[in-house]
């Protein structure tokens, strides 16, 4: 059984950071293209960042750049995503995914495999 469990959301005030994790048991972590999205209150689900299955390649939808990283340990079979300069806009559920792709996608119905969300909420 595949299991993907976020961690690390929370309250923080604008301009802060915040490093997300995601867990992963139940499938070879190594073989999975690796996102992060974010859905908001009425908004759809969106892509924020991936990162190809060795960490060589990373990818970010323009809103985050410059402020988000996304970084994979395959030997803890984790996903990060490091957040800083944190904006209110960035206020969402983030969800880690994992799709055997191993290619770069920002679609949803890309990703198998979803966690459960974590709440991260930035307060001006």
């Amino acid at each position: 059984q595949v299991q993907l469990v976020e961690s690390g959301g929370g309250l923080v005030q604008a301009g802060g950071s915040l490093r997300l994790s995601c867990g992963a048991s139940g499938l070879t972590f190594s073989r999975y293209f690796m996102g992060w999205f974010r859905q908001a209150p009425g908004k759809e689900r969106e892509f924020v960042a991936g990162i190809s299955w060795n960490g060589g390649n990373t990818y970010y939808e323009d809103s985050v750049k410059g402020r988000f990283t996304i970084s994979r340990d395959n030997a803890k079979n984790t996903l990060y995503l490091r957040m800083n300069s944190l904006k209110r806009e960035d206020t969402a559920v983030y969800y880690c995914a994992a799709s055997s792709r191993l290619r770069y996608s920002g679609s949803t119905i890309d990703y198998e495999y979803w966690g459960q969300g974590t709440q991260v909420t930035v307060s001006s």
